[in-house]
């Protein structure tokens, strides 16, 4: 079933299709695209819609997206949307994330490698084969009603971003909030886009009764930098008119300068948090680039074609913050790093939030409010299908 028509950059296709052969050949740039390599993962056996986000795609047609392969999107029905965490690095224990892969196209994402969990690449089809889960608000409200759930904060997006471009059209991230206001349930909302606005009706309201924050991912305020790194993410310059929007609308906002990268991002650690504050954010937090699996050959092939002056500089101190690894997934360090580098990025920021009046304590959720919804009604057979009693 057809989750909106075929156009606006991207199709829709049924699981069946699911399994279509994807682009192969060299490594080369793509506009519109964090990469061009459909790269191998390790479980293989052998037009988007008009949008002010800040690039001018309201006032003409960008190159990419006429030259971009179109994003096709895979339903999917969840058994369960509720995913739960025991990481120490993480300041939420509870998640929902909307969609399977992300248009956005970030180079450096932590979430690629869940794309060879469903035998696609981690490279072109993370960001062009994304899989959307249709049922995830009804999944929610059964969570919701069941006698034995405790409600604690909600983060939504805590892996791909639930305001990428293809939720203008589906609306699916928008059916999770508004069950969680009619549930008055705390969440909070990681994004790098302007699409957070469209919900401000349900976002801004919640947020003025202590059950909302948003967190806006802001990596760079160069917008040519911003571009490479995050192809359909919003500009700079939207994400900070976003924060301010935010925060005039009673929502308590938080910058993430994340992922810091050496010698490409991280000299505008400091700039990034001013520019923050002065639109309004008053939290923040910060992390540094980590590659596990396919996301180190992704990246150290896009340093080598985006940046070879300094390829070699930026894997030297990534690998100082590893123990000598490219990446090390030990907990309490896959975060921060370890070492003389990762130490003085700690300082620095430390240094600028305090300088900046940065709230450092973590949002407190008002979970008293929270109303437990009715269970979802049961589909009843009709009287001539049902079994008849033996008794």
């Amino acid at each position: 079933m057809p989750l909106a028509p075929a156009g606006g950059g991207f199709r829709v296709v049924d699981p069946a299709a699911a399994s279509a052969g994807r682009a192969t050949g060299p490594a080369a740039v793509l506009k519109g695209r964090g990469t061009a390599w459909a790269i191998a993962h390790r479980f293989e056996k052998d037009g988007r819609e008009a949008i002010d986000d800040g690039w001018g795609a309201l006032d003409q047609v960008a190159d990419e997206e006429q030259l971009a392969p179109d994003t096709t999107v895979i339903e999917e029905h969840s058994r369960r949307i509720l995913s739960t965490n025991d990481s120490p690095d993480i300041s939420f224990d509870v998640a929902i994330n909307p969609y399977r892969g992300c248009e956005h196209g970030c180079i450096y994402c932590f979430a690629r490698p869940t794309h060879s969990y469903l035998n696609m690449s981690p490279g072109l089809d993370f960001e062009t084969r994304i899989l959307a889960k249709v049922n995830a608000a009804g999944r929610l409200r059964e969570a919701l009603s069941k006698p034995g759930y405790e409600p604690s904060c909600i983060n939504i997006g805590s892996a791909t971003d639930g305001y990428q471009p293809i939720e203008r059209r589906l609306g699916i991230t928008r059916s999770v909030i508004e069950v969680l206001a009619e549930t008055r349930h705390g969440f909070a909302i990681v994004t790098k886009s302007s699409g957070v606005e469209r919900d401000l009706d349900l976002v801004g309201e919640m947020g003025r009764a202590g059950l909302a924050a948003v967190y806006m991912s802001v990596t760079s305020l160069d917008s040519q930098l911003s571009r490479i790194m995050e192809p359909r993410a919003a500009a700079p310059h939207r994400r900070l008119r976003t924060i301010e929007t935010l925060a005039r609308a009673g929502v308590h906002v938080g910058v993430s300068a994340s992922p810091m990268i050496p010698f490409i991002n991280e000299p505008e650690l400091e700039r990034i948090l001013a520019a923050a504050r002065d639109a309004g954010a008053s939290s923040a937090f910060t992390t540094v680039v980590r590659l596990p699996w396919e996301v180190n050959p992704l990246f150290q092939q896009w340093l080598e074609t985006h940046f070879p002056d300094r390829a070699a500089r930026v894997m030297a101190r990534v690998r100082d913050m590893r123990g000598g690894k490219d990446y090390d997934a030990t907990f309490g360090t896959r975060m921060r790093g370890t070492g003389t580098w990762a130490r003085m990025l700690r300082d620095r920021f430390n240094l600028a939030v305090a300088r900046l009046g940065f709230n450092r304590e973590r949002i407190s959720m008002d979970m008293t409010q929270f109303v437990r919804p009715d269970p979802p009604a049961r589909a009843v057979a009709p009287a001539g299908d049902r079994q008849g009693s033996l008794f």
